[in-house]
């Protein structure tokens, strides 16, 4: 079970030394590690090339190759596939040593079928959201490859019970039509809703049936929350500061029906503020005050509520990383406590 109030990362983070990181996500965030994603090692170490190089071994006709805007199917895995495998085995390597008789939760990140499914191009340049054929083989291979990597993980660390996390960033727009072509001149139609929810069911159905956790991050203004519970989720992760406030009422919702949240309130670029401390207090501040305007008691949201920075941090610097760690894992006490914590000026 998830520590209530605990903190983790988004996944993302600055520098190219995957075993630093897995030690620095051990000693910060101990309730709530995560798996490093580190894409300034370059192509193949972001999210969508480390989760396509998953797909690859699924189905080899996945693989895909770097172009001058992005990612291309490819005839057959190549050297960026291999490079992209290396580095994630990397980084499970690192959080393996870093958590090695731990016990508890861990989170592991993947890309959606429908952010991959719009960031990579057809052999033709179109991206693959065009074409209802390419996306319901992108799902049933992400959802195969789900349910290996949380196998893996299992294998890894028999103790830890494995968090999945699909980031789903652009699927608002793949369900609004505003996904732009090759030519950035038109967009793509909709998705319709069912199909999309059903595309994303199955991949949290793999991961769930390796005894995983399976949740979505999307730091979009319009996150679907009600697509997302009714595809099987049962976390959702959210940044606050951007949600339209019709958003709000889904979510108090999902965390009353138990759905757990991860809420970004911490900053992912640096700011001026003199310490962790000022930044946990204001993370706090606004956790309480999210509870108050559900009119969810601290103690009872606590329990299925994490604090995460509002995105990945790979533009910010280390220290300023390290920070917002260290910021969340004060922060979480602080909102356990439900302490007085007054609201800084923003």
């Amino acid at each position: 079970m998830i520590t209530p109030a605990a903190a983790t990362g988004i996944g993302s983070l600055p520098g190219t030394d995957s075993h630093e990181w897995s030690r620095a996500i051990a000693g910060e965030l101990p309730d709530f590690p995560h798996v490093p994603e580190l894409p300034a090692r370059g192509p193949g170490a972001d999210l969508v090339g480390r989760t396509m190089a998953l797909l690859a071994e699924v189905a080899p006709d996945m693989a895909v190759e770097t172009t001058p805007v992005g990612w291309r199917f490819a005839d057959a895995p190549g050297r960026v596939m291999a490079r992209a495998r290396s580095w994630l085995s990397e980084d499970l390597d690192g959080i393996e040593q870093a958590l090695a008789g731990s016990r508890g939760p861990v989170k592991a990140q993947l890309c959606g079928p429908w952010t991959l499914a719009s960031a990579v191009e057809m052999r033709g340049g179109e991206r693959a959201v065009r074409d209802h054929g390419a996306c319901r083989d992108i799902a049933e291979a992400l959802a195969e490859a789900a349910s290996r990597h949380v196998a893996e993980i299992r294998r890894r660390l028999p103790g830890a019970d494995v968090v999945l996390q699909l980031d789903e960033p652009s699927l608002p727009s793949v369900l609004a039509g505003g996904v732009t072509t090759a030519s950035g001149l038109a967009t793509y139609r909709s998705v319709d809703a069912a199909r999309a929810q059903s595309h994303l069911g199955w991949v949290i159905d793999a991961s769930a049936s390796q005894g995983a956790m399976p949740g979505v991050h999307c730091c979009h203004p319009r996150v679907p929350v009600d697509l997302l519970r009714r595809a099987g989720a049962r976390m959702i992760s959210v940044d606050p500061a951007v949600l339209e406030t019709a958003q709000e009422e889904p979510l108090g919702e999902a965390l009353e029906a138990g759905i757990h949240l991860l809420l970004g309130y911490a900053p992912s670029l640096p700011q001026s503020v003199p310490g962790p401390q000022a930044i946990a207090e204001r993370v706090a501040a606004q956790a309480l005050e999210q509870y108050s305007r559900w009119g969810i008691p601290a103690d009872a949201a606590n329990t299925r509520v994490a604090l995460t920075p509002s995105c990945g941090l790979a533009g910010a610097d280390p220290a300023w990383a390290r920070m917002v760690y260290a910021a969340l894992g004060i922060a979480g006490r602080l909102v356990r406590d439900d302490a007085p914590v007054e609201q800084e000026p923003s």
